[in-house]
C-alpha cells in the first residue's frame, strides 16, 4: 500500500490539478469582493433597491437607479463567486491524486447554497434584521471555506507525527470568528453610532446598546491578544515554512489597522465609509487568520517532526499519500 500511495503521489499533475490553485484563489479573492461590497450595499441603505427576487424590478440589467443598481450588481458578484466556488471543487473532485481541497471547496458550495437562499429571505423578509444578520455570518463562513480552500489547493498537505497545529492556533481562528460574529451584532442592533467614545459609551446611551458595545470591544482585546499571540508563535517558530512569516506579519498589521478603524470609526459616529472600512478589516483578519492556520495544519508546523532538535526536511522529502492530502 505504501508503494502504491507513493507511485500516485509521483504522477503528473492532471490538468484539472494545475487549474486548481489559480481558480481557488479567485473564488476567495470574490468571496472578500462579495462581503465588502455587501457591507456598501447596506451602509447605502440599498438592501432594498430591488424589491423582487432574483431579477430586480422585472429586469436582468442594466439598473439606472442608484439602490437598485447597488443591489443588483452585489447579485452580479454573487453569481460570479458561485460559479468560481463550484468549478474549483469540480476541479478539486477531479484532480489526480485527489486535492486536500476538496472537503473545504464542498463546504464552500454548500454554504452558498444556504447564502442564496438567505438573500432570497432577506428581499422577502423586507431586509429585516434577523435575515441581513443571518446572511452576513453565512457570508463569512463562505469566505472561511474559499480561503482553505485556496490554502489546501497552493500547499501540499505533509504526512507528519502527531498533531499538525498546536491550541494557539485554534484559540487564534476560533477568536477571530467570535469577535466578527459580535460585530455582526452591533450592526444587526442598528448600535454603530451609539458609542461615539472610547474605551467607553458616553452615559445618555441607551443600556442595551452600551452593553453590545463593550462586549464587542472587551471581545476585541481577548481576540487582538489571542491573534497577535499567534502570529508572533508563527514567526518565530514557523520560519522554515515558506510564505509564513508573511502571513503572519500581515496577520498582525490586518489586526492592529482593524482595532484603530474600529477606534476612529467609533469616535466619528461611524460615517459610511468607516463602517465599510472596519469590515473589510475585520474580514481581512478572519481570511488571514484561517490562511495562515490553514498552512500551518498542511504543513504540521507544530508537529513533533518540527520540534527543536529535528530535522523536518526529513519528513519533507517523504512522498505526500493520497490519505495525507484528503
Amino acid at each position: 500500500m505504501a508503494n502504491l500511495d507513493a507511485s500516485r503521489s509521483n504522477l503528473p499533475p492532471s490538468r484539472a490539478g494545475g487549474w486548481l490553485p489559480g481558480l481557488a484563489v479567485a473564488s476567495a479573492v470574490s468571496a472578500y469582493v462579495l462581503i465588502v461590497f455587501g457591507s456598501q450595499v447596506r451602509v447605502s441603505d440599498s438592501g432594498m433597491g430591488c424589491p423582487d427576487w432574483p431579477l430586480c424590478d422585472g429586469n436582468l440589467g442594466p439598473i439606472y437607479e442608484f439602490h437598485a443598481l447597488m443591489e443588483q450588481t452585489h447579485r452580479y458578484i454573487a453569481l460570479v463567486v458561485t460559479v468560481l466556488a463550484v468549478t474549483t471543487a469540480l476541479l478539486a473532485w477531479r484532480a489526480r491524486p485527489r486535492s486536500a481541497a476538496i472537503r473545504p471547496a464542498l463546504f464552500t458550495v454548500a454554504i452558498i447554497i444556504v447564502q442564496i437562499g438567505l438573500g432570497a429571505l432577506t428581499v422577502i423578509a423586507g431586509n429585516g434584521a434577523p435575515t441581513v444578520a443571518a446572511h452576513l455570518l453565512a457570508g463569512l463562513a463562505m469566505l472561511g471555506g474559499a480561503t482553505v480552500t485556496a490554502a489546501c489547493a497552493l500547499v501540499p498537505a505533509r504526512p507528519v507525527t502527531g498533531r499538525r497545529l498546536g491550541p494557539v492556533g485554534w484559540v487564534a481562528i476560533c477568536a477571530a470568528g467570535v469577535l466578527f460574529i459580535s460585530g455582526s451584532l452591533v450592526v444587526n442592533a442598528e448600535a454603530e453610532k451609539a458609542c461615539a467614545s472610547f474605551p467607553f459609551c458616553p452615559p445618555d446611551q441607551p443600556g442595551a446598546l452600551v452593553w453590545l458595545h463593550l462586549l464587542h470591544r472587551g471581545i476585541a482585546v481577548l481576540a487582538a491578544i489571542a491573534l497577535l499571540t499567534f502570529s508572533t508563535r508563527a514567526w518565530r517558530r514557523w520560519s522554515g515554512i515558506r510564505g509564513a512569516r508573511g502571513l503572519a506579519a500581515t496577520l498582525a498589521g490586518l489586526v492592529v489597522a482593524t482595532a484603530a478603524l474600529g477606534i476612529v470609526s467609533a469616535l466619528l459616529k461611524a460615517p459610511p465609509i468607516m463602517q465599510d472600512l472596519h469590515l473589510a478589516g475585520a474580514a481581512a483578519v478572519l481570511a488571514a487568520s484561517l490562511g495562515l492556520a490553514a498552512l500551518g495544519w498542511l504543513t504540521g508546523a507544530d508537529s513533533v517532526d518540527n520540534e527543536p532538535g529535528n530535522d523536518p526536511s526529513v519528513t519533507a522529502q517523504l512522498p505526500v499519500s493520497t490519505e495525507a492530502r484528503q
